[in-house]
């Protein structure tokens, strides 16, 4: 007979994985844990709270992370009582319920489809919308940006390294990579390769690296054109893809994809007409969240591209966030089945509510994420607005050049006497300082320096 487990290492587990926010894998709670225990026991241990509904499990298989289900507090752990099912992470409503066990029929009892090119066609910008006036209004006010005008992307370029990190591990994480979130922070802050892990993984953390950081930098020139979105894919596809000419270029050959019964269409010039026409309409959209949820539905639809159609569609959902100052979308807890049923109901019944459902959750969620840092963050500062551009140049270069701390100085003086105002010398001298001194590894890519520039130059500086 197996032993009882005490309720006091029950709440002690409880409690532990809830100071972890983006959930814990096992390994990070074996070492956290206040006395050490088999890693069977705990596997044990955390599957029980697992079928309780105390605890649920994000993902599966190697990237396994535990966290509380959602609305659950640690400090009032002693209070929860065990529901008799284990919850979803995700709501669904009752007509998302009815449309994912449709889709979870077997293969063989599901009618093959093709491209209905009449759930493009029959959108109408601003006048259908995928989500009701509620629910823009409930988004607006969680994700809202600054109640003045503001340069396009001046929030997230305040929360870029967060994003950077987050964003990058979310949306590999939904195409199965099994990178952790901190194997993947270590990646993009040092360079370093987890190991154990495949090329092909270590390169798609790295092209979501290079892709967001094209979106905000352009966040004020880039719309939903090809230039934009063929360039998107470039940068998310780069060595991934058997053919390499295929990177940035819509799609020439059919393709199929697995697990569902649904066929993307196979003739070039239909793919090219198509992309054009979603493009055409993303554009008219006024609303940047129906922009972006209209975005995240009809691309992987199309598959305009051979492959990483999916992770365009979520970094280009992020674009007009971006330029709207909005809270950007990270995808954050978002559990890769249900993210997998939303598409199945798209491409086989073009049925949106399962995706909706994890659409308007995802961003909650990063409302709550972002919301933190932002107010941690504050109101930004001016002149970093309107000096952004020298502010770059100016650290790049003081960087580049290798400058130890006297050339430097003279190098910020003479900056700014042939860049800004005189009333404003002062006050840029301190930012470019402070930022100077609060340079590291982990944020040297606003500034576009890489890992070899900054570790030159810092052994000089010190």
């Amino acid at each position: 007979m197996s032993k009882q487990i005490s309720h006091l290492d029950e709440l002690e587990l409880i409690q532990l994985v809830g100071q972890f926010s983006f959930g814990a894998t096992l390994n990070e709670i074996m070492a956290a844990l206040s006395k050490k225990i088999p890693r069977r026991t705990l596997q044990y241990r955390l599957s029980k709270l697992v079928s309780q509904g105390r605890l649920v499990m994000l993902a599966h298989g190697r990237s396994s992370c535990y966290s509380l289900p959602p609305a659950t507090h640690v400090a009032a752990v002693h209070s929860v009582k065990p529901p008799k099912e284990i919850i979803r992470i995700v709501p669904l409503s009752i007509s998302a319920k009815k449309i994912r066990e449709e889709i979870r029929r077997p293969m063989a009892a599901r009618k093959p489809v093709g491209y209905n090119h009449a759930f493009l066609d029959e959108y109408q910008p601003n006048k259908t919308s995928y989500l009701s006036p509620n629910l823009k209004r409930h988004l607006n006010k969680i994700g809202g940006g600054y109640g003045e005008k503001r340069p396009a992307g001046t929030w997230v370029k305040q929360i870029f390294n967060r994003l950077l990190i987050d964003l990058s591990w979310n949306s590999s994480r939904l195409e199965g990579n099994t990178y952790s979130l901190l194997e993947t922070e270590r990646l993009l802050a040092f360079g370093e390769a987890a190991e154990g892990k495949s090329l092909q993984e270590t390169v798609m953390i790295l092209n979501h690296k290079s892709a967001i950081e094209f979106l905000v930098e352009y966040a004020d020139e880039a719309s939903f054109n090809r230039y934009t979105v063929l360039n998107l894919h470039a940068l998310l596809s780069a060595n991934l893809l058997p053919d390499p000419a295929a990177c940035g270029r819509l799609r020439r050959i059919a393709v199929g994809i697995h697990g569902t019964v649904y066929h993307p269409p196979a003739i070039p010039q239909l793919i090219e007409e198509y992309f054009q026409q979603i493009l055409h309409k993303a554009n008219l959209i006024k609303n940047p969240f129906e922009q972006a949820f209209f975005v995240l539905v009809h691309f992987p639809y199309l598959q305009p591209f051979e492959d990483v159609n999916k992770r365009v569609s979520r970094l280009a959902a992020n674009l007009p966030l971006i330029r709207d100052n909005l809270c950007p979308l990270s995808f954050i807890d978002v559990p890769e089945g249900d993210y997998i049923d939303g598409m199945l109901g798209i491409y086989e019944l073009n049925r949106i509510e399962i995706l909706r459902d994890i659409f308007i959750w995802a961003y909650e969620r990063s409302c709550q994420h972002f919301g933190v840092l932002r107010q941690q963050i504050g109101e930004p500062d001016p002149l970093h607005l309107q000096y952004r551009d020298l502010l770059k140049e100016t650290i790049s270069g003081i960087v580049q050049k290798k400058m130890n701390k006297s050339d430097a100085m003279a190098f910020i003086r003479q900056q700014i006497s042939r860049s800004a105002l005189e009333e404003h010398a002062r006050r840029l001298i301190e930012i470019i300082e402070t930022e100077i001194l609060g340079l590291h590894e982990g944020n040297i890519a606003r500034y576009h320096l890489n890992l070899s520039d900054y570790n030159a130059w810092k052994t000089g500086w010190f």
